[in-house]
C-alpha cells in the first residue's frame, strides 16, 4: 500500500511540474473559461508570455529531534538532549501566486536514547544503558501554500519581504537504525530500503521566508516527520523490550532547518512574491493620484452641439437641436423630420406637413366618390349597370380603398312613374353599385345601400327629360358614428323569391 502511494505521487509530480503555468495563464486561444485570468483578447500560453519566474532551487540544513518514540532525543530534564543533523535540497515549482510543489531530497541522522552512541554506556543504570542513532534518506513530494498571499490585506502597502508558508506531502523513507547497549558495541537493528512497502512516510510543517532580493530567499522551517514505523528509533524488532516501553506505533521527529532558495529565470520577480489583488489596488491608487492634462477636443465643436468634432457624425447640426452621443440630431418618430422642426414629435408624418400625419377628410372623400358615380348608367327600367360605366366604378373603388371609411350609397329616381316602382328601382340600383364596387376590392364592411325612389326629386313630371336627369342619381354619405353604422342594414329591401316551375307528371290508375 505504501509503495503504491509513493509511486502514484511521484508519477503525478513530473507532468504537473513540467506543465504548470503562472498566474497570467490564459485559455488556448478561445474565449477564457472560469479558471483563466485573461480577458476576451487572449493568446496561447507560451514562455514568452510569462511575467514572473516560477522555478527555484532550495537547500538547507538543520537538526532533527526524535519526539514520539520509545527512544527520544529530548529528555525533558532527565538526561541530555541529543542532536543529530539533517540537510535537504529541493526543486520548486510555483503553480500560482499562492500554491506550488516541491520535489525534495532529505538526508540526516537522528540521535536518541539515554546517551550519545559515541560515549560509553553509564554503569549501574540498566534501564538507561541504551542509545541509538538512525541514518536516513528520503524523497518526498510537498505541496507549498503561501499563506501570506492568501491572507494579505490588499490595502497593506508595506514592503512585501516576509511570507509564511505551509508544507505537506508524502514520500519514501530509507534508513539504517543502530543501537548501543551496556556492552558498548553498536549493532544494526533495522534497515529499510527505499521504494518499499514499508518506506512510505509523510511530513507536514511551516516555514517563514525572507526576501533578500529578487534572486535569493532565506527560510527557517520546522517540519514534523511521521515515519509510520515503530523501529525507526533503533529499538530493534517491533516487539523487542525497548519497543515495548511506549505504546507508540510510529516514531516521529521534528526537523528544524535553516535554508536558502535561488530563484531561476530571466524575469525580475518570482510568482510566489506576487499578489495580484495588491497589484491591482496599487495601480488604481496610482491612477487616482495621477494628474494629467488631457486634450479631449482637439478639433473643437463647430456646430456647438456639445459633441466634439473628433467624433461628431453630423458637423452641421442646426442650432438648438437635441443630439445623440454621435452628434446626430434626434428624430424620435423616425419620419425624416428632426425633432427641432417636427410639430408631431411622437407621430410620424411627411415633411410637407411639418412632420405631422395628414388627417383624411372622409366627407370630402364621399363627395369625390359621388362625382365619379354621377356618370354610372343603367339599362332602361333595370338595375343592370351599362359597360361604359366601368371606368367610373374603377376610379370610385380606388378612392374608397385609399382613404377608407364607411359609406352609405343612396339611390334616387325622378318623379315619373308610381312611387312604389320608383322606390324598388332606386333600392336595386344602389345595391348594384355597392356590388360593383365590392367586386373591385372594396371591403364588404365599408359600403351599405338604400333607395328613396322619387321622394327627394326636385323637378316635376312636366319638366324636360334633361332636367329630370338630375334627379336620377346615386348619392354618397360618410357615416362617422359607428353605432349608427352598425344599426343600418346592408341593403333596405328583400329580393323576391325565385319561383321554381313544377312539372306535372301524369298519374296511372292501378
Amino acid at each position: 500500500m505504501k509503495l503504491n502511494f509513493a509511486i502514484v505521487a511521484l508519477a503525478l509530480a513530473v507532468p504537473t511540474a513540467s506543465l504548470a503555468q503562472d498566474s497570467l495563464a490564459v485559455s488556448n486561444g478561445g474565449y477564457p473559461n472560469t479558471f483563466s485570468s485573461g480577458s476576451a483578447d487572449v493568446s496561447p500560453f507560451t514562455q514568452q508570455s510569462k511575467r514572473f519566474n516560477d522555478w527555484s532551487v532550495s537547500i538547507g540544513a538543520g537538526v532533527p529531534l526524535l519526539q514520539s518514540a520509545d527512544l527520544t532525543s529530548i529528555k525533558n530534564g532527565n538526561g541530555k538532549n541529543l542532536f543529530g543533523y539533517s540537510a535537504y535540497v529541493s526543486i520548486d515549482k510555483a503553480i500560482t501566486h499562492a500554491f506550488g510543489i516541491k520535489l525534495q531530497y532529505d538526508r540526516g541522522e537522528t540521535k536518541q536514547g539515554w546517551f550519545n552512541t559515541k560515549d560509553s554506556a553509564p554503569s549501574g543504570m540498566p534501564y538507561q544503558e541504551v542509545a541509538a542513532r538512525t541514518q536516513y534518506d528520503a524523497i518526498s513530494l510537498l505541496g507549498d501554500i503561501n499563506f501570506s498571499n492568501l491572507l494579505r490585506r490588499v490595502d497593506n502597502h508595506s514592503p512585501y519581504r516576509w511570507a509564511l508558508h505551509g508544507y505537506a506531502g508524502i514520500g519514501t523513507l530509507a534508513y539504517r537504525a543502530y543501537q548501543k547497549g551496556a556492552n558498548n558495541k553498536q549493532a544494526l537493528m533495522t534497515e529499510v530500503k527505499p521504494f518499499k512497502f514499508n518506506s512510505l512516510f509523510g511530513q507536514v510543517g511551516t516555514g517563514l521566508k525572507f526576501k533578500v532580493n529578487n534572486r535569493i530567499d532565506l527560510e527557517g522551517r520546522v517540519m514534523y516527520v511521521i515515519t509510520g514505523d515503530d523501529e525507526f528509533d533503533g529499538g530493534g524488532a517491533q516487539y523487542s523490550a525497548v519497543n515495548q516501553r511506549e505504546e507508540n506505533t510510529s516514531d516521529n521527529f521534528f526537523n528544524a532547518t535553516l535554508g536558502a532558495s535561488l530563484k531561476l529565470g530571466k524575469h525580475g520577480s518570482h510568482l510566489m512574491w506576487h499578489d495580484p489583488l495588491q497589484e491591482i489596488y496599487y495601480k488604481l491608487d496610482v491612477l487616482a493620484n495621477r494628474k494629467q492634462d488631457v486634450d479631449l477636443c482637439k478639433r473643437g465643436d463647430l456646430d456647438k452641439d456639445a459633441i466634439c468634432d473628433d467624433w461628431d457624425r453630423q458637423l452641421d447640426t442646426p442650432a438648438g437641436a437635441r443630439v445623440d452621443g454621435a452628434g446626430v440630431a434626434l428624430d424620435a418618430d423616425l419620419d425624416g423630420v428632426i425633432d427641432l422642426y417636427d410639430k408631431c414629435v411622437t407621430v410620424p408624418g411627411p415633411a410637407e406637413n411639418n412632420g405631422c400625419p395628414i388627417v383624411k377628410d372622409n366627407h370630402q372623400t364621399a363627395t369625390v366618390v359621388e362625382q365619379e358615380l354621377k356618370d354610372v348608367y343603367f339599362n332602361f327600367n333595370k338595375a343592370t349597370i351599362r359597360p361604359e360605366s366601368n371606368d367610373r366604378l374603377d376610379q370610385a373603388a380606388k378612392i374608397i380603398k385609399e382613404n377608407g371609411g364607411n359609406y352609405l350609397l343612396t339611390g334616387h329616381t325622378d318623379i315619373k312613374g308610381s312611387p312604389a316602382y320608383n322606390l324598388k328601382l332606386s333600392q336595386e340600383r344602389a345595391a348594384a353599385v355597392v356590388a360593383a364596387l365590392e367586386n373591385r376590392g372594396v371591403s364588404l364592411n365599408s359600403l351599405k345601400s338604400r333607395g328613396v325612389g322619387s321622394a327627394e326629386a326636385k323637378f316635376p313630371a312636366t319638366a324636360s327629360d334633361e332636367e329630370r336627369l338630375a334627379d336620377r342619381k346615386v348619392t354618397v354619405r360618410f357615416i362617422e358614428n359607428s353605432s349608427e353604422w352598425e344599426a343600418m342594414k346592408k341593403k333596405d329591401y328583400e329580393e323576391a323569391p325565385v319561383k321554381k316551375s313544377i312539372k306535372k307528371s301524369s298519374g296511372k290508375r292501378k
